[in-house]
């Protein structure tokens, strides 16, 4: 369930797709992207990889979410930055 977007997600994703399972209304993801998120939730690590969406590539990256009390996840925060803006070192 998607229950927050900044800006750039809401403008990425549409306002609708907060409130929503994020296989519903995270569309243009492949699967690996999801693969992701259930790894981040299952194992309880962050993660990150290279997914495609919409024919570019972008480098997603995801957090797991800990109750503040029992330390159990209980989601995942997730961050996607498109290849062309993830900076380069210079040679």
């Amino acid at each position: 369930m998607v229950v927050y977007g900044n800006p750039a997600f809401v403008e990425t994703f549409g306002a609708p797709a907060v409130g929503l399972p994020a296989r519903e209304g995270v569309l243009g993801l492949d699967r690996s992207a999801f693969a992701l998120l259930d790894a981040v939730y299952r194992g309880g690590r962050p993660l990150g990889r290279w997914i495609e969406r919409d024919g570019t590539s972008w480098r997603m990256t995801g957090v797991p979410r800990r109750d503040p009390e029992t330390f159990e996840v209980d989601g995942v925060a997730f961050n996607l930055r498109e290849r062309s803006d993830t900076p380069h070192p210079t040679d």
